[in-house]
């Protein structure tokens, strides 16, 4: 888990997979689809914000 200047945790895309308990891979498609935002590294790695990961998951619970 990485931070940026302003202390915000950034993800790996395993680390929200295991979140989810899917496939990284999955991760991957629905930031392309726009289910999730990502930031960039400069190596061109997909990286996301912790609080709207858990904010994501909450909701994912919380439907029936």
């Amino acid at each position: 888990m990485k931070t940026v200047d302003n202390e915000e945790k950034l993800l790996t895309p395993a680390e929200v997979a295991a979140m989810f308990r899917v496939d990284p891979k999955t991760v991957t498609r629905w930031a392309k689809a726009g289910k999730l935002s990502s930031i960039r590294t400069l190596g061109g790695h997909r990286r996301y914000r912790e609080a709207e990961i858990r904010t994501l998951l909450e909701e994912s619970r919380t439907k029936p």
